[in-house]
């Protein structure tokens, strides 16, 4: 077992609809922050992977404890780990677009390039995980501009972003990872964490004392709203 025994994580249920939604399906323009449901419902996002060291640790955890999350990949790394998108599709996760080469300045670059960075990793994730539907859209340091969240939207992809950020990809130590989750929760929160560029041994560490702290305050594990809010 990966996990010490806890109290069953609660992930709130998603209706068939939900998780076969099609890729055309309308989704607002807006940045979606906020976890779907209540208050106390909090939405785990995973972003840069697929890593072939970091992405099985993770799932492993979340797994362990029961809890679904939301995979925000960068097209090249699905193209180069297909297994792991299956993986992650197989395991209850949704999918999300972080861009095919998380390119800081795409916001400072032209429409057709941002469409080509957007379109082309929703491509490629897809066809790494046949049958699967790509969800989200979360644009690199969340530098969103107004036409990439109309690129996004109009393929069925809801603008992604996060209400908290521990900063795990800095590698501060797992104490301060799980710091700044406990003492920074909104109302529903979108958690941001990492599991690729590099060693993500602090993330997986703090979401192994995270994920049960969750269930011992109450919160239920959910995805990021999608389609209203």
């Amino acid at each position: 077992m990966c996990c010490p025994a806890v109290a069953s994580a609660t992930t709130r249920p998603t209706t068939p609809e939900a998780r076969t939604a099609p890729a055309a399906a309308t989704v607002p323009l807006s940045i979606a922050r906020a976890a779907d449901g209540g208050a106390r419902d909090v939405a785990i996002t995973i972003d840069d992977g697929p890593d072939p060291v970091w992405t099985p640790k993770v799932l492993d955890v979340l797994k362990g404890y029961g809890v679904k999350a939301t995979f925000c990949m960068i097209g090249t790394n699905a193209g180069k780990y297909p297994d792991l998108v299956r993986r992650v599709v197989a395991d209850g996760h949704r999918l999300c677009d972080h861009s095919v080469s998380h390119d800081m300045t795409m916001d400072k670059k032209p429409v057709a390039y941002q469409e080509r960075q957007i379109l082309d990793a929703k491509n490629t994730i897809e066809k790494a995980a046949p049958g699967a539907t790509v969800d989200y859209y979360r644009a690199p340091g969340g530098a969103f501009t107004p036409d990439s969240r109309r690129i996004a939207a109009r393929h069925g992809m809801r603008p992604l972003g996060w209400s908290v950020d521990p900063e795990d990809w800095s590698r501060p130590g797992t104490s301060a990872i799980v710091a700044a989750v406990e003492s920074g929760l909104p109302a529903d929160p979108t958690v941001l964490f990492h599991d690729g560029g590099g060693d993500r041994g602090e993330t997986v560490e703090a979401l192994r004392t995270l994920l049960p702290w969750f269930v011992e305050h109450g919160y239920a594990f959910t995805f990021p709203v999608r389609t209203a809010g």
